[in-house]
């Protein structure tokens, strides 16, 4: 006995089982052009095959955009222009990197945030995204960074009282950093003083500090060295990549991954200082 082939229309009433709504749901939507329909001798009728192409499509979040958006990295930096990648970048900090990328507005987004235990893996599994892995990229040794007038003068966050320091953007990892480790030396930003303006990437911090526009600033190992800086060891942080799962197999970002396994990319990366790949590319949290 063979099977019976599907209709080829279906009713009001079938589409609205099919969606799992009220009937008046679908001639709403037949209504505003927004399902595909028909209208045979008065009669609406919704062709099948056209139903099951546009519920796919509908379940199908549309494309993301190429653009690396989140925290600033200097070896990242290097390695998207060695790469050739085509990625365009928008740099505003891990927390509004991490909105940006949640709005479907970027296909990666680099990430550094504290948390109780550990980096970016509480704060992007409570996010409650999906179609996305989290991949380590560097650790990082983050440090503060002092001018070179206060040597051997300043040996921790509680000797940046009174201080000019620059601070970076609100919701940067950097930032969020700073504010635990000025409560655990028992200070509040009040305690210090901010130098003008904020510092929204790992260079215009350094950069502030070796212009004397700033005492001191939270920065990475890698910058001191570049900008001659004396530094005060903090911590070493993860720096990881957040990937839309359909972007990761693309080709501009298979090329980054592929260059950062290079040895090229391993040899800048102790030339710069403070970097450790070993990481690179461990899957730190994949979403369900």
């Amino acid at each position: 006995m063979q099977d019976t082939p599907p209709p080829a229309y279906l009713t009001t009433r079938e589409v609205a089982e099919l969606l799992r709504v009220k009937e008046r749901k679908v001639y709403d939507l037949a209504a505003a052009g927004d399902i595909p329909h028909r209208r045979i001798t008065g009669k609406l009728l919704f062709p099948n095959a056209e139903i099951m192409d546009w519920m796919a499509g509908a379940a199908r979040p549309p494309a993301r955009p190429m653009v690396l958006t989140g925290s600033h990295d200097p070896l990242l930096d290097r390695a998207l222009r060695e790469a050739d990648t085509g990625l365009a970048t928008l740099l505003n900090g891990s927390r509004d990197g991490l909105e940006t990328f949640a709005r479907g507005q970027a296909a990666l987004t680099g990430l550094h945030l504290p948390e109780a235990t550990g980096w970016n893996v509480e704060t992007v599994a409570a996010r409650g995204l999906s179609d996305c892995v989290l991949i380590g990229f560097v650790r990082r040794a983050r440090r503060l960074l002092v001018a070179p007038h206060l040597a051997g003068r300043i040996g921790g966050i509680a000797d940046l009282r009174g201080r000019r320091v620059v601070l970076r953007q609100p919701g940067a990892g950097a930032a969020a950093l700073f504010d635990r480790l000025l409560a655990e030396a028992g200070m509040v930003r009040d305690d210090v003083t901010p130098a003008a303006g904020l510092a929204r990437t790992e260079s215009d911090a350094a950069s502030a500090v070796a212009a004397g526009e700033a005492e001191a600033a939270m920065g990475i190992a890698a910058m001191a060295r570049q900008f001659n800086l004396t530094f005060v060891p903090l911590c070493d942080e993860r720096f990881d990549l957040l990937i839309d799962r359909h972007a990761y197999f693309s080709a501009p970002v298979q090329g980054l991954l592929a260059f950062a396994r290079t040895p090229g990319f391993a040899a800048k990366a102790a030339a710069m200082g403070g970097y450790d790949p070993g990481d690179l590319g461990a899957v730190r949290w994949l979403s369900p």
